[in-house]
């Protein structure tokens, strides 16, 4: 999110003065980093947590049409950025991958048809496939349908327009091309505390790894610390923060580099999470390509930390407990029990369930073939319901903006980076309107589709693809 703002300041306002500070000693180390993700380049294409059933069948397209739209932009400004010099090998952070939707059962294969019908009826997925035929899907997902029942009910739907996305190998590219035009990048350095002046600017204080403290004034700040920013923000003291919590999950994956696996499944496919588990449990059998090498992911198993960080404190959680959010923080416990049995029951899973699991992507998986890793730590928003006043917990990102557009902060995780593009722009329009006359053209330069809904201009829609499709270098 930092890399991508600075990005776009650095294309409406290339003489401010920015400085980006990163407690690691290297940028993108945390969520972004490639293996603290599955990359998927959230585009609505695959996720089926994006397209929920109703209880009479019909399936609301509103939250996919939404994220592939917004995946648009990101795909628009990254083509911008290579044309500009980002890097003259687009495939260093993006590649095509097709993205399939899989499901077993009869129930399963009648939502996936539903699904399809209401998704290929929109400009944005009008080139999805559906099929349930067996011999069909073992051209799709090999790997997946060998050894499977012959009696079994399975039906997929596939975008060859799915991308497998980097995105710790592009925040390293967006802020590189930033220190080369002038932006000042600090790692190793913490930042302490945050307080508004009577001026109106914001006092940083900011430590660097040797232990030398300073303190930065700054007429803007942007809080874009991953699951780290929620206490940075209540430190701000910023009335708009209040009530807002955070609720950490860590996550791990079977990760497997057997070329023989990897060529037998050459796509990222998304099944169904098991009947009263979270979203976030969503199981995904993914091919990444990272570093010029190849590799299969398949989780998330989730778990429990009440760091906010991989490389936070232990006293995240409970410190991050204030009176302006206990209520919310208790509310969204209570209503979620359901989640926090699941959490227990991920953290005391034991090697052969979590096997099992993969199991029933892969029938014919050899446990020697696949180790365990750790991802990322992600910091889902607990906030308040203002209807009903009760603390629930979301999923996705929050942008919280205050003290007159001078402060501004993004909580929450997936579809996070994929949506940066997005998220960034509205940062801009709410923290700066009055600029917005004199960016707007250079922001629809940059992003044709910018003021527009792709959803709604199949016209624009398809210039747009074809450009970013040449550009980042996606065909076939």
């Amino acid at each position: 999110m930092s890399a991508t703002l600075s990005a776009l300041l650095g294309v409406v306002a290339p003489d401010w003065t920015v400085a980006v500070f990163e407690s690691a000693d290297q940028v993108a180390g945390e969520s972004s980093d490639a293996w603290n993700n599955a990359g998927t380049g959230h585009s609505a294409l695959c996720e089926l947590n994006y397209t929920p059933a109703a209880p009479d069948g019909h399936v609301d397209t509103a939250k996919a049409v939404g994220i592939n739209e917004q995946f648009q932009v990101s795909r628009q400004f990254w083509s911008h950025l290579v044309r500009s010099g980002l890097t003259d090998s687009p495939k260093r952070f993006i590649t095509s991958v097709p993205h399939v939707s899989f499901v077993t059962g009869e129930a399963g294969r009648q939502y996936m048809r539903t699904r399809y019908d209401a998704l290929s009826a929109e400009p944005l997925f009008a080139e999805m496939e559906y099929t349930d035929d067996r011999d069909v899907l073992a051209s799709w997902v090999p790997l997946m349908m060998a050894g499977r029942p012959a009696g079994e009910v399975a039906a997929a739907t596939r975008s060859l327009a799915g991308t497998d996305v980097n995105f710790g190998a592009l925040t390293r590219l967006l802020l590189d091309a930033a220190v080369s035009r002038g932006v000042e990048l600090h790692t190793s350095t913490r930042v302490r505390k945050v307080r508004r002046e009577s001026d109106g600017r914001w006092a940083v204080t900011v430590r660097s790894g040797s232990g030398r403290s300073r303190t930065v004034r700054t007429r803007f700040l942007f809080v874009g610390a991953g699951g780290g920013a929620l206490p940075l923000l209540q430190g701000a003291g910023i009335p708009e923060i209040r009530g807002f919590g955070g609720f950490p999950v860590s996550g791990q994956f079977l990760r497997t580099r057997s070329p023989e696996l990897v060529g037998q499944h050459q796509a990222k496919v998304y099944g169904q999470a098991k009947v009263g588990a979270p979203p976030m449990s969503v199981p995904h059998l993914d091919l990444r390509l990272i570093d010029g090498e190849q590799a299969l992911l398949f989780g998330p198993y989730a778990g429990f930390s009440p760091k906010f960080l991989k490389a936070g404190s232990m006293w995240d959680l409970p410190k991050s407990v204030r009176s302006g959010n206990l209520g919310s923080m208790l509310g969204a416990g209570i209503a979620n029990i359901p989640l926090t049995k699941y959490l227990i029951g991920q953290v005391l899973q034991s090697t052969s369930a979590r096997f099992r699991a993969l199991e029933e992507f892969v029938p014919t998986a050899e446990q020697d073939d696949w180790e365990l890793i750790t991802a990322g730590q992600r910091v889902q928003v607990i906030k308040q319901d203002p209807t009903t006043g009760r603390g629930v917990l979301q999923f996705g990102t929050e942008l919280i903006v205050g003290a007159e557009g001078s402060i501004a902060g993004l909580l929450g995780a997936s579809p996070g980076a994929s949506t940066a593009t997005s998220a960034m722009l509205t940062l801009l329009e709410r923290c700066f309107p009055e600029r917005m006359d004199t960016w707007r053209p250079l922001l629809q330069e940059a992003i044709p589709s910018y003021g527009h809904k792709l959803s709604q201009e199949p016209a624009l829609l398809a210039e747009v693809r074809a450009d970013t499709t040449k550009t980042l270098e996606l065909e076939g």
